[in-house]
């Protein structure tokens, strides 16, 4: 009898254990990031670790002009961002979670028009979401209270702009910490300039079948909570989530971004 009741109690204890682990530990995918403008691969360090701890598989990808690359702003488009998530993505097996940042929004867009079979779920994080034939510059041109446009300076070539190091913090961060601060001044480089004016062609039908996903930020001083509303509205995206945070929430409450994402997959 008491042998039987011992492996009756260990019966309900791995079965416990297991409900927990599901429950904690969502099954295990393979999560793609595209970080914004003024950024690369580092302002995802934070969720990518966290993500990683949960079981998941993540892929930071840098865009070209971003951190530690050198490739020539004047020779960048926003086709070459599309092409070098795509390469990311066909470079992996099964689908993916495929999230932009801010300009990556705008990416993730044109990424998931052309392998739209690749692309498990869409999630826009603070993101741009332009329609068919629309640039970034056209969407930007419709928040008038950004804190954004106003702070760029043009290069003397045309091909970039830059933000002044004191008004980067404030405009993308202001949640954050002085770390993080420090973070985003170390990493500021010019940004190229002609993917702004490039704009998104959507013509695959599948487009329209892969599961959307919106987190807004409704602190946000570069894309506005006004702007982010009018961009899910218009593309029809009713699966929202809200964070009251500044534009970079991966950087101020990373914890936060990553729980979400994960609910997301759940």
């Amino acid at each position: 009898m008491a042998s039987l009741l011992l492996a009756v109690v260990c019966l309900f204890f791995i079965t416990g254990c297991d409900k927990d682990d599901k429950t904690n530990h969502p099954a295990s995918k393979t999560f793609v990031l595209v970080h914004g403008a003024f950024q690369g691969p580092y302002a995802w360090q934070f969720v990518k670790s966290q993500l990683e701890a949960a079981g998941q598989n993540v892929v930071v990808v840098e865009l070209p002009g971003h951190g530690n690359d050198q490739t020539p702003p004047a020779t960048i488009s926003i086709k070459s961002y599309r092409d070098k998530v795509v390469s990311a993505i066909t470079a992996l097996n099964g689908q993916v979670v495929l999230v932009g940042h801010s300009l990556g929004g705008a990416i993730i867009t044109a990424v998931a028009d052309t392998i739209p079979n690749r692309i498990e779920r869409l999630v826009y994080l603070a993101g741009f979401v332009p329609g068919n034939n629309q640039s970034i510059l056209e969407l930007t041109s419709m928040d008038p209270n950004s804190e954004f446009g106003p702070a760029l300076i043009p290069s003397a070539d045309g091909a970039s702009v830059s933000i002044p190091d004191e008004k980067i913090f404030p405009i993308f961060c202001l949640d954050g910490s002085e770390a993080i601060k420090q973070l985003l001044i170390d990493n500021n480089r010019p940004e190229p300039i002609t993917p702004q004016s490039d704009k998104i062609l959507l013509s695959n039908p599948a487009f329209a079948t892969v599961p959307k996903y919106y987190i807004y930020t409704t602190q946000d001083r570069a894309i506005t909570i006004d702007l982010q509303r009018k961009m899910v509205e218009t593309a029809g995206i009713e699966n929202v989530y809200e964070l009251a945070a500044s534009h970079c929430p991966h950087l101020s409450i990373p914890d936060r971004v990553t729980a979400t994402l994960l609910q997301i997959i759940q």
